[in-house]
């Protein structure tokens, strides 16, 4: 089977393009031809080809909403999709989403689109959610599956009418062992300050200064943060940081490629956002044994049981935020404690292995269904 994935951005490594890699490579080592369409020729190139990936560039795949890009990248997704005549396209987020299934359909090619949260969720206003349901309505009838990452996202999906419940199916995120030991968060003890970490790239729907706020009156707490990533609100964090004087206490360290490394140094790890799917950030925490503060919005709560493997908090609220890691950063062992049961939790429900099977076997069903 040759399975085309198509995603909109090349220059950043954000979740979509993450998962997208590593199911691309899972896919691969089962034995099936996979090729990867992404916007632009950037970043996302040089790791895929590291992984032994096939990429190709789409010149006119871009972010930003351009009437005439738009018109430009779907006759060259029809074009490229003609060339390769795959069994199967599974396309990713809502630009390549879009594109890729109108693409797909004009070809009579199957499509199976993955929604990594969808633009109508919490926070969105009532015209703008009014008219993203109206345009997901209209999308789904051109695929055959839609994977959700969460049943957050399935569910909201459902009550809005988006398609209904045999079209849309969860497979919740998954991410591959490493391979090298990650200590259980062992860093705060002997008197060593309580190393937080939140990876995430500096744009909507991420809330570093709110972070920054919460930890302000804690300064009596021994502990640093280290905020991993790069992005358009970078310069509002650090003026946030300065403004607290809490620039001693706060690491900025950008992009990095050496993310598990960094979060089997730390002793929490924290996720404050807006909207979220199912975040492959805390995933990965989980996976290094580390405790979980984040926001309870989309799916975070499938991954993170409240006061068993971390502790959640209402989107927004500096104050609650503030007295959960008040209670949680003082007690390392209970810390340690709940990165322990993250980490049977994420062997037990949220391994790679268990999403490319699901994966998998709705590949499979799609495809003999149209044999």
């Amino acid at each position: 089977m040759k399975v085309v994935y198509i995603i909109t951005r090349s220059d950043v490594i954000g979740g979509a393009s993450a998962h997208v890699l590593a199911l691309a490579k899972g896919v691969q080592g089962a034995g099936h031809e996979v090729v990867i369409l992404i916007g632009g020729n950037g970043l996302v190139h040089k790791i895929a080809e590291e992984m032994g990936l096939k990429t190709l560039a789409l010149r006119y795949m871009v972010r930003e909403i351009s009437p005439l890009d738009e018109v430009k990248g779907y006759f060259e997704l029809v074009r490229v999709l003609a060339e390769l005549s795959p069994d199967l396209v599974h396309t990713h987020s809502a630009k390549a989403g879009m594109l890729g299934r109108l693409a797909a359909r004009r070809l009579s090619l199957p499509v199976i689109h993955t929604a990594h949260g969808w633009p109508f969720t919490e926070g969105v206003s009532g015209l703008k959610k009014a008219i993203y349901i109206r345009v997901e309505r209209f999308m789904a009838l051109r695929c055959e599956k839609i994977i959700t990452v969460s049943e957050y996202d399935r569910s909201i999906a459902l009550a809005a009418g988006v398609s209904g419940p045999q079209q849309l199916i969860t497979v919740h995120n998954g991410v591959p062992e490493i391979d090298f030991d990650t200590p259980a968060n062992n860093k705060s003890g002997g008197g060593s300050p309580v190393r937080l970490i939140m990876v995430a790239r500096f744009e909507q729907p991420k809330d570093h200064c709110l972070l920054l706020e919460s930890l302000a009156p804690l300064r009596f707490l021994e502990w640093q943060l280290d905020l991993v990533g790069d992005g358009p609100t970078i310069r509002y964090a650090r003026q946030k940081a300065f403004e607290l004087k809490l620039s001693d206490r706060v690491n900025f360290l950008g992009s990095r490629d050496d993310v598990p490394e960094l979060l089997a140094e730390a002793d929490l790890l924290v996720l404050i956002s807006l909207w979220e799917g199912l975040p492959l950030t805390i995933l990965e925490g989980m996976r290094a044994s580390l405790p979980v503060v984040a926001s309870d919005v989309g799916g975070i709560s499938e991954l993170v049981n409240h006061g068993i493997n971390g502790l959640l908090v209402p989107r927004s609220s500096a104050r609650e935020l503030t007295a959960a890691l008040a209670e949680i950063l003082p007690d390392a062992d209970r810390m340690r404690a709940m990165g322990e049961l993250g980490r049977k939790r994420y062997e037990e429900d949220f391994s790679f292995d268990q999403m490319l099977e699901k994966t998998l076997g709705a590949y499979y069903g799609v495809v003999r269904e149209l044999v």
